[in-house]
């Protein structure tokens, strides 16, 4: 009975059966307008390679450099980004140069949207510009010939910009951060800020059970490889070699998640698809000896925080010698640039913070929780809040007191304090931190150490045997031409290539494609079968996540004991018993250079006037917190601009303001009593910077505890009160300057 009446008109089989029918219906229109999609993408991705200067960003640009002119020619150029209708760019405000990854992939990350980091740093008024490259590199191109010539890209900038407050604040996304850093060591006094996305600098730090890509280099035996896939090349490497590493760390998504998203959205998701993939597909090449030093000194060797890269006029890549604030951005979810490989440099570098603040280095850092590598630097919710922030802030980072910070963001809301001193929608508080906070990351033990030094050397010995018996016979072989031939036939090329309308068979799909345009009749969302095919889609992503956990935990167990053997490393050079610190010791030139100015800083201590007296003051009372909040140091620049006598140019303030940290450093009691000589005997003075003073302190919320105390010391060396009534009838905080 029960069977007869579902086969009745309108009983529960016939709707079943209608449903497979819409769902069959909508599924056939869904593949065939998939079909098309990726049809779109290989013509795409044809017309993209076919541009002599391919790109993705999303601003016309006016080229300033192009390198391939320069007596040393390289494949990469300078250009100024114009300012879209609607945004206003403020001409005395410090440029900002973005700097691309050439990873594999073509330029214009950096500014591929709106909320990207060229989007918001002219939003905050700054002039911008953007360095990017050619597919091709030009030949005898090497790293440090790079270097040089982004050297003069950025001295044009600050040449068109006399008026500037401050130097450039220059970005560097994923692989570009770690050159801008070369650069910034060997030419410190070209840079303002820098900031660093997802940038790899500590290629061997990690924790276990996560970040295997690390262990690549000493599993495919080292760089020999890189050695035979250039030489294939005829002395290029292609960058679609890199891309494919990156597709293999995430092969859930590589082989099926990307492409069902657009399945399972045909109707919406096309635009946004086509998009990311014009510069996922817009592949670039390398010349050998560019991609050489990037493996063995970098991935493999681990030597750039070591110190160990040595430039042909001998000079040393220190990065101790960087003297701008650098802004670490990275993340919990980059598998790529995993927070360790991102922060771990500093603890190669530096003992402790003391030793940070004695070579006068600013660094502050922030880490995402769950944001993807790319997300770093390409999504609009991170652009909107890490980028926008340090944009619209990147001058007062600027005057920071040196040491290590961690930047935390507040949402603004109606309650907030001192909100109208608040740029944007978050607020940005930098806290100070220890190198503790970095190690409690997790990092490598000396064991792991070793690990990674037996697999360094096995490279170098794996690569020179190489270079002996077999490459002689392999660039006899491979002439440009078959190097050529086997670019274009490599699988990352291909999969584009044959879905385009190369392809004769695709013109039936796209006649097909836009028939169904016409009549498309997409499944109800209630369908049962559309709920039967996202659970069978979760369940593939489980199984291939399943495997991508399983070959990378079974390379980690390989990688760890192979390399972790006694004998391996005995027989590698490497001692067993050995406890390897990369740690290096300050040089006696920076110890003799340090002493010389802590010797002049103290016989400075009682020199200045009351901007001087003000400075230091705040930065007593200050200090008390452990913390530097945006709204307090937007009102310390306030005093900058109206207290003591015209304004002061933001480099000096920047002296200023390091100077008068460093001498609180050396000899607090001498600093603070030195404090009443710096200013007139007259009260009225005395308590208008009392006033000035609480209204920067206050900025941030109301002055308790520690601060209080510290204030009312204050005070009581000024000989004034710091009650309310003290203060009320004494020239106003604008007013200072003329008291």
């Amino acid at each position: 009975m029960a069977m007869e009446i579902s086969n009745l008109p309108g009983g529960p089989m016939s709707g079943l059966v209608a449903s497979a029918v819409e769902y069959m219906v909508d599924a056939g229109q869904r593949s065939v307008l998939f079909l098309d999609i990726m049809r779109r993408r290989g013509d795409q991705y044809r017309e993209h390679v076919a541009q002599t200067a391919p790109h993705v960003l999303q601003y016309a640009a006016e080229l300033i450099i192009d390198g391939r002119q320069l007596d040393d020619p390289v494949n990469y150029a300078l250009v100024r980004i114009i300012p879209p209708k609607g945004v206003e760019i403020n001409l005395e405000r410090r440029p900002f140069i973005v700097v691309d990854p050439r990873a594999g992939h073509g330029p214009g990350i950096g500014g591929f949207k709106a909320d990207s980091e060229i989007g918001v740093a002219m939003k905050a008024g700054h002039p911008c510009y953007f360095i990017g490259f050619l597919p091709e590199p030009m030949p005898g191109q090497t790293i440090e010939r790079i270097a040089r010539a982004e050297a003069l890209f950025i001295e044009k900038v600050i040449s068109l910009h006399p008026k500037a407050d401050g130097k450039p604040c220059v970005i560097g996304n994923c692989q570009a951060g770690w050159a801008v850093m070369i650069l910034a060591s060997l030419r410190p006094e070209l840079f303002g800020p820098i900031i660093i996305a997802g940038a790899p600098l500590a290629y061997w730090a990690g924790v276990h059970g996560k970040y295997p890509m690390r262990y690549s280099g000493g599993l495919l035996g080292g760089s020999w490889l890189t050695a035979l896939a250039s030489d294939l090349g005829a002395g290029k490497f292609d960058g679609a070699w890199l891309v494919q590493n990156f597709e293999n760390q995430n092969p859930s998504n590589t082989l099926w998640t990307k492409q069902y998203n657009v399945y399972s959205k045909v109707d919406t998701e096309a635009d946004r698809y086509l998009e990311f993939e014009r510069w996922w597909g817009g592949h670039v090449n390398l010349n050998a000896e560019e991609i050489q030093f990037i493996v063995d000194e970098l991935f493999i060797g681990n030597n750039l925080a070591a110190g160990n890269i040595e430039m042909s006029d001998g000079s040393k890549v220190d990065l101790r010698n960087i003297r701008s604030p650098i802004v670490v951005f990275c993340s919990e979810g980059d598998n790529v640039t995993p927070p360790q490989q991102a922060l771990d440099w500093i603890l190669d570098c530096y003992a402790d913070v003391d030793e940070i603040r004695a070579y006068g280095q600013t660094i502050v850092y922030t880490v995402h929780e769950s944001v993807g590598h790319l997300g770093i630097f390409v999504s609009g919710g991170v652009a909107k809040k890490e980028h926008a922030e340090f944009s619209s802030n990147i001058d007062l980072i600027d005057v920071l007191p040196p040491g290590l910070y961690e930047a935390t963001f507040e949402a603004k809301g109606e309650e907030t304090a001192g909100s109208d001193l608040v740029v944007g929608q978050w607020v940005m508080r930098c806290e100070a931190r220890t190198l503790d906070d970095i190690r409690a990351m997790g990092g490598n033990s000396p064991e792991d150490e070793r690990r990674f030094a037996a697999a360094k050397r096995a490279s170098e010995i794996n690569l020179a045997a190489y270079r002996k018996f077999v490459q002689p016979w392999i660039k006899s072989v491979v002439t440009p031409r078959l190097a050529e031939t086997m670019r274009t036939f490599h699988p990352l090329r291909l999969q584009y290539e044959a879905f385009s309308s190369k392809n004769p068979l695709m013109a039936t799909v796209k006649s097909a494609a836009e028939e169904i345009e016409d009549n498309r009749k997409p499944v109800s969302k209630d369908n049962p079968f559309l709920a039967l095919q996202e659970r069978m889609s979760k369940q593939i992503v489980r199984a291939l996540d399943s495997w991508r956990d399983a070959a990378e935990a079974l390379s980690e167990t390989v990688f760890l004991n192979v390399y972790g053997s006694p004998a391996v490393q005995a027989a590698l050079g490497v001692d067993p018993k050995s406890e390897p610190s990369r740690r290096r010791e300050m040089s006696a030139e920076h110890q003799a250079m340090l002493a010389a100015r802590i010797s002049e800083l103290k016989s400075r201590i009682g020199e200045g006037g009351p901007r001087e007296a003000a400075i230091r003051s705040l930065l007593y009372i200050g200090s008390a917190r452990g913390m530097v909040d945006e709204r307090s140091i937007e009102a310390l620049r306030r005093v900058r601009r109206d207290y003591g006598g015209a304004r002061m140019p933001l480099p000096e303030f920047k002296t200023l303001v390091r100077e008068q940290f460093f001498m609180l450093l050396l000899d607090q009691e001498g600093a603070l009593a030195a404090i009443p000589r710096l200013l007139p005997d007259d009260i009225n003075q005395r308590r208008t910077l009392i006033a000035a003073m609480r209204e920067v302190l206050s900025a941030s919320g109301e002055i308790t505890g520690e601060r209080a105390s510290r204030l009312q010391r204050v005070a009581t060396l000024l000989g004034v009160g710091t009650e309310e009534g003290s203060v009320t009838n004494v020239a106003p905080f604008d007013q200072a300057k003329a008291s």
